[in-house]
């Protein structure tokens, strides 16, 4: 290797990945976080226990725990990729909170046991719909930090 290949080595170095949980992203992160453990064990505990009563809810709860763990994990990653993909995954989140929220409450007997975002989250103050809200702006305004520099 010569002098002059080995100095374009060291200046073709990969850009750091912008970081997003600084800030108010460290707080979404344990938000999410603590959203996992609680829709995860929930939905494990009565799948594995009840699952006859109400599977369409517990299968909710179940995929809830996944979204979140999906949004920490492209937190915690952070770069370009993971914030998109967490932005889309946050919107997901969101069409899925209302949505569920809204059939829980148009259609109660649909459900006869709670989903973590039945009547948009209630059971977790309201957690559910208030977190990809808080993260979506968070994320967007993430963007535009990285834009600005």
């Amino acid at each position: 290797m010569t002098s002059g290949e080995a100095e374009v080595a060291v200046t073709e170095e990969k850009p750091t990945r912008q970081r997003l949980i600084s800030g108010p992203g460290m707080l979404l992160v344990w938000l999410y976080g603590v959203m996992v453990v609680g829709a995860v064990s929930r939905s494990v505990v009565q799948i594995s226990t009840d699952f006859d009563r109400a599977p369409l809810a517990y299968s909710l709860s179940a995929v809830a725990g996944l979204v979140y763990g999906f949004i920490t994990y492209s937190l915690v990653r952070g770069g370009e990729t993971a914030r998109k993909a967490a932005l889309v995954c946050c919107g997901a989140e969101l069409v899925g909170v209302l949505g569920v929220g809204t059939w829980t409450l148009v259609e109660p007997s649909a459900f006869p046991d709670a989903t973590v975002w039945s009547d948009f989250g209630m059971g977790y103050l309201f957690i559910p719909v208030l977190l990809p809200l808080s993260a979506m702006y968070w994320l967007r305004k993430a963007a535009r930090h990285r834009d600005a520099a």
